[in-house]
Order: structure tokens, then sequence, then C-alpha cells
């Protein structure tokens, strides 16, 4: 609206009226405007939540003792708790080639750690949940650990803590195997009895 003085001193007011292009050029910036908030809205959906660290907690004495780790294992791997006794089934298959975990120069015992090709001395660590866990040393439950599922000397359960490299190498099953000495003497077929050389005649 404007207003434009009269030569009689009234004051007449004139309503602007906006051309059709002005209302082409509003309803196109509406319409980016829409466009733009629809991709930020979009964007905003696809972006994946930061994966949670799994809690940690001050290390105590692990209820295990690092003998129980240390031997001949047969391994395995599963991503389906039904897949578990499946899984320890194959796992005793791979004694012909296993793993082994010794002792460490200070009293840890000797693993890898996901994605490292170097053996570590790692620690058996507790937790005041009860839960028990086997990492470097440090926090209980850290993003390297795994958590000690289930040990009884024949059979071992390890769980990855970090999300990521769980879904990855799956929950590893552990078999004890025989000693080495045992295993060859079980492969052996049982020697025959000697049979006793008759004297050569005349004696």
């Amino acid at each position: 609206m404007s207003r434009r003085l009269q030569l009689d001193g009234t004051v007449e007011e004139t309503i602007m009226r906006a051309s059709p292009r002005d209302y082409r050029w509003s309803a196109t910036m509406l319409a980016l405007c829409a466009l733009a908030l629809a991709a930020c809205t979009t964007n905003s959906g696809n972006v994946a939540p930061p994966t949670a660290m799994p809690a940690t907690s001050p290390a105590i004495p692990s209820s295990y003792q690092p003998e129980l780790l240390v031997g001949r294992w047969g391994y395995g791997a599963y991503h389906k708790d039904e897949d578990r006794t499946r899984t320890e089934a194959a796992a005793r298959g791979q004694c012909g080639q296993p793993v082994i975990i010794n002792r460490g120069p200070s009293g840890g015992i000797m693993m890898y750690l996901a994605d490292s090709a170097q053996l570590q001395e790692l620690v058996l660590k507790g937790s005041q949940s009860g839960k028990n866990f086997v990492g470097p040393p440090g926090d209980a439950g850290g993003p390297q650990d795994r958590e000690i599922v289930a040990l009884d000397g024949r059979t071992m359960i390890l769980r990855w803590m970090d999300a990521e490299v769980a879904g990855r190498y799956g929950t590893g099953v552990y078999v004890r195997c025989a000693p080495e000495g045992a295993a060859r003497a079980a492969g052996k077929p049982p020697m025959k009895p000697r049979t006793a050389v008759p004297p050569p005649p005349g004696q």
C-alpha cells in the first residue's frame, strides 16, 4: 500500500498489486525451502547412531586361574545361540590344528587380540557384577576384552565385548584337546606281540 498527497490536501491510498511474476517467484522460493527441509530430515534419519561402548568397571581378581586356560584347544565360533551345541562338536574336530594357549612371562596368558597377528600377554579380570573377562591390563569389560561366558576346564566360551568385533568374529568356542603325546599315542595302531623265533635244528 502507498500514500500520495492530493492538491486539495487529502491523502490518497493506493493498494499495490503484485504481478504474476512476483507470485511465481514466491512460489518457487517456497518450494525450494520445502525441498531443503525435506532433504535435511531425510539425511538426519540415515545417520547411524554411535555404537555404544561397553560399560567398564574396576578390575578385581578373577574367579578363574590362568592354568584353566592353558593348553591345546579345538576352536569354533557361532553367531546364534542355537548353534552353540553344533559349534562345540565342530570345535572338537579341530584338535588336529589346535589353538595353543601358553602362560606369559608375567603370569598371564598368551592370546591374540582382535585384528592382530601378534601374540600378547593378557590377564584374567573379575568384576563386581560377577562376570569374568580376559584382555589387556586395565578395567574389566573394556572394548578389547572378552567375557568368559563359560569355563569348566574342558570347554571355554569367550564373547567379544566390542559389538562390531563380535559381529565379525562371533562367540568363540574352545574345546580342550588331549595332550600332544597322548594324542599321538592314541593315533598309533596297537603293537602286535612278538613271536619267539624257534632255535636252529640241532640246538
